[in-house]
């Protein structure tokens, strides 16, 4: 079996711009996912970010679901300290019961924003991520049989459209806690790659140690996130690239205020030798190039991880080449088989 390949979506908001813009890219782009048979298509959670749109992944969802009609659609991930675990229930098992078998849900433990807008969220403070994740478990579980007849005492809670009709539970994560975690509840793990490259080796050798089969999987499944520009030339991928490149070096410099500069002005933009150095350092772990150069790197991290899936997170501002640039990236990524 070859190595899967999926999208990750921020539905990224570009200069002159308007977020609507964004999210109705990201439905076109959904539309082409389908149509180039990749196995699904991940929105994350951001907040007060004004260079993502990305901010509600279960209305996205409905919306990318609603409008394709075999690839699996779902978050990548909900912020699960942020929310209810009672509510992502409801959420998501009433967008599984308008598209049975279809929907996913990963959850992530990260706030997806700044410590101010978290708190505008209500997060709570020091909320432990397991026993929320447990208790999601637990809700989407129940019912599982289809019936939806609580206590009449009202002690039993049911996430009523979840009954009969449940998602597939994800656990995403970047350290060896969330491997760890993914594989005692036996469900499947997406290792945020593109965000700690570190680490992901000792992370999905926990999960696979952990791992236990339930009423979730019978067998482990390990995906990475991993940001990834694939064009005809290696001149063409690197000028796409060149927001990429920006994007990090403002990180660096804190200061990540205004939407993502299309690659004609990335390439004006004046790094000093610090930066320039930490973003070639940053992109060693990107999957940039033509398709010879990609199908390299993606057989290298597939040895070195023993990942059967990459979702790949492509910030390319024309959609015509964000679309091309999958549709290469799916041949480099199909001719390399999982490991044994």
């Amino acid at each position: 079996m070859s190595v899967q390949l999926s999208v990750l979506d921020t539905a990224p908001i570009w200069q002159g711009q308007r977020p609507a813009d964004a999210l109705h890219d990201s439905v076109r782009l959904a539309v082409e996912a389908d149509s180039l048979g990749l196995c699904r298509y991940w929105v994350a959670e951001h907040h007060n970010a004004p260079f993502i749109a990305s901010c509600a992944p279960p209305v996205l969802v409905a919306a990318i679901a609603a409008r394709t009609s075999r690839i699996r659609v779902g978050s990548g991930g909900v912020m699960l300290p942020n929310h209810a675990p009672l509510v992502v229930a409801e959420q998501f098992g009433t967008l599984e019961s308008l598209h049975p078998g279809r929907i996913d849900l990963g959850v992530g433990r990260a706030p997806g924003t700044d410590p101010v807008t978290a708190a505008a969220l209500h997060r709570r403070p020091g909320a432990e991520f397991e026993p929320l994740v447990e208790e999601l478990s637990d809700l989407l579980l129940r019912g599982a049989g289809g019936e939806v007849m609580g206590d009449i005492s009202g002690t039993t809670i049911l996430a009523v459209p979840a009954s009969g009709s449940r998602p597939s539970l994800w656990v995403l994560g970047a350290s060896p806690a969330s491997g760890e975690l993914a594989g005692r509840l036996g469900v499947p793990f997406a290792y945020a790659y593109h965000v700690r490259p570190v680490g992901v080796v000792e992370s999905i050798a926990a999960y696979r140690e952990s791992f236990r089969p339930t009423a979730w999987s019978a067998e482990p499944w390990a995906a990475l996130s991993a940001s990834a520009i694939v064009a005809e030339t290696q001149a063409e991928a690197h000028h796409l690239a060149g927001p990429t490149r920006v994007v990090v070096a403002e990180l660096l410099r804190g200061r990540r205020n205004g939407p993502n500069l299309p690659p004609a002005e990335a390439a004006s933009y004046r790094f000093d030798p610090r930066e320039k150095l930490a973003v070639t350092q940053h992109l060693r772990t990107h999957l940039i190039g033509d398709l010879a150069t990609v199908r390299d790197q993606v057989t290298e991290l597939v040895a070195s991880t023993g990942c059967q899936e990459i979702l790949a997170l492509t910030l390319i501002q024309d959609l015509a080449a964000r679309t091309a640039s999958y549709r290469l990236l799916n041949q480099a990524v199909s001719a390399v088989p999982v490991q044994a």
